[in-house]
């Protein structure tokens, strides 16, 4: 059986985020358009549907490393800041977006809470990952 391990992670990423476009359940809000993912960025993503992209991103990275919290997931998500002439120093991405992701995600029945250590994978979003794994592997 193949598995998110098994896979390339920019091909699983594409699948899974054309299936959550697909079925609704994620919806990127209103303010979307105008959000800069982090502080360590100058402009917003100029991909159209970047919110479906990093939504199947952190359901992947909650299947790969969860239980997870948004402080580190942020951390996974962020880069370096330009201070100008000083050095670089890392910043965290932006933990608003992780959130209503998230938020979404678990509407949907895809992630679950865990107690006090942040959010896992459900048994719903681990077929979803799957499945498409599955698909990304007989398509290489």
């Amino acid at each position: 059986m193949v598995t998110v391990y098994d896979v390339p992670s920019d091909k699983l990423i594409e699948n899974v985020s054309q299936k959550l476009k697909d079925s609704g359940s994620v919806n990127p809000p209103e303010w979307a358009d105008f959000a800069k993912t982090g502080v360590h960025t100058e402009k917003a993503p100029m991909q159209a549907d970047w919110w479906y992209t990093r939504s199947a991103s952190i359901l992947r990275k909650v299947y790969i490393k969860g239980p997870i919290g948004t402080s580190k997931l942020a951390a996974e998500y962020g880069g370096f800041v330009d201070r100008g002439s000083r050095p670089n120093k890392a910043a965290k991405g932006s933990r608003s977006i992780i959130r209503k992701s998230l938020m979404q995600l678990e509407s949907a029945g895809l992630v679950a809470k865990n107690k006090n250590n942040g959010r896992i994978i459900t048994p719903k979003g681990q077929a979803l990952l799957d499945n498409a794994a599955n698909e990304v592997s007989g398509s290489k």
